[in-house]
């Protein structure tokens, strides 16, 4: 009988089958600006320990490959990642000359791009099992869990990137505050201005295109050159109204971050009320006009809660947006985990910058697979409401 092969799982195969043997797993470097020396799996682990993973990989691919039952592919792909951060950290120690404190180690394209393959294959059996909300957001609690223990054991100290993490702990924590401030505090503000905004918007058709046309202006202009635009009249506001200043606004800083933040925030969270309101059906609004329910109650009553997971769904955009776009606030003063990837990119230390870029990445993942399941259980609830 012929093998079936799974179309994904082919992709999947060849990409683990060249970062397991052709890309190098781990870099070494004799301090953190120097140029690294590429490191296979053989050669970055223990003589015992390299094979074993090679077999471990191997063996995943092909689970892959073929077309297996999903609880196959699944213990595969957890196995696998499992591996991979475990022995990373066992690369980390034995590539490192036992006393000296200036050598970095770091993963390596190979291990990047294993990670990529087998997360794909993870994500793929994740989504045939349609799991519930809940049950996804608990594989995410599961997945932070696990990565806490790994951080809290120890296993990856001799990893470049939590020496760079030592050596600025405080600091990590102080921008990633002003990082989740900027991302929350200019979400709640759009939220805030954008839902009335909104709901005039589709009430008053007129006003709709030419807002919407200005926030899709706004949205066009590209991150920087917007902070830039706001350095100059924010820094009139803080030299000639009484008090601005001590309230934190200036030309640069915090205060232009958080206001290009909002800026862009606006056109999701606007544009997705408008949405979700004209997306109510007639026949709940004449119902709701029979039973003698004012314009407001009907708003409040049927319209909005009827379109709230469309709304939500603009939240949901704008705070993954958000999470991005404050790296960038670090160039003019506002603070957040991107003043570790530019620190980074101007000492060519790339752990540097993987200590800003990484929580970034994992923020706005979490909030994404949470958000959706808000979303999910939003719109299962209303349907069930409204049968």
């Amino acid at each position: 009988m012929t093998p079936r092969f799974d179309k994904l799982g082919v992709v999947i195969a060849v990409i683990a089958a060249y970062a397991a043997f052709a890309a190098p797993f781990a870099t070494f470097r004799a301090n953190r600006i120097v140029p690294g020396q590429a490191r296979s799996i053989l050669e970055a682990l223990p003589v015992t320990t390299g094979p074993l993973l090679l077999a471990i990989l191997v063996l995943a691919a092909l689970v892959a490959l073929f077309r297996t039952p999903l609880i196959l592919r699944l213990a595969a792909s957890a196995i696998a990642l499992v591996a991979l951060a475990l022995l990373i950290g066992v690369a980390g120690t034995f590539l490192t000359p036992a006393g000296n404190s200036f050598a970095r180690v770091s993963p390596a394209s190979g291990f990047w791009i294993l990670i990529f393959a087998f997360t794909l294959l993870l994500a793929d059996v994740l989504t045939r099992l349609n799991l519930s909300p809940w049950a996804r957001v608990g594989v995410l609690v599961v997945a932070a869990l696990a990565i806490g223990l790994l951080l809290i054991s120890g296993r990856w100290d001799s990893l470049s990137i939590l020496k760079e993490y030592f050596n600025r702990a405080d600091s990590f924590w102080a921008e990633g505050s002003k990082h989740v401030t900027l991302a929350l505090g200019s979400l709640l503000a759009a939220v805030i201005v954008g839902l009335p905004l909104g709901i005039l918007c589709h009430r008053v058709e007129s006003l709709r295109a030419g807002v919407l046309n200005v926030l899709n202006i706004i949205q066009t202009i590209p991150s920087i050159a917007l902070f830039g635009l706001l350095i100059a009249p924010l820094g009139w506001v803080a030299t000639h109204v009484p008090g601005a200043a001590a309230l934190g606004i200036r030309g640069i800083g915090t205060a232009p971050a958080f206001v290009a933040l909002f800026l862009y925030s606006l056109l999701p969270v606007v544009a997705n009320t408008v949405v979700g309101l004209a997306g109510v059906p007639r026949a709940a609004n004449d119902a709701a006009r029979g039973m003698g329910m004012t314009d407001r109650e009907r708003l409040f009553g049927v319209e909005f809660p009827l379109a709230f997971p469309v709304i939500l769904t603009g939240i949901r955009i704008v705070l993954v947006q958000n999470i991005g776009l404050a790296t960038i606030a670090a160039l003019i003063g506002g603070g957040g985990f991107g003043v570790f990837v530019f620190q980074g990119v101007g000492q060519t230390a790339m752990d540097l910058v993987l200590l800003g870029a990484v929580p970034t990445v994992a923020l706005a993942f979490a909030a994404a697979i949470i958000l959706d399941a808000v979303i999910e259980m939003t719109a299962t609830k209303r349907r069930v409401e409204t049968a």
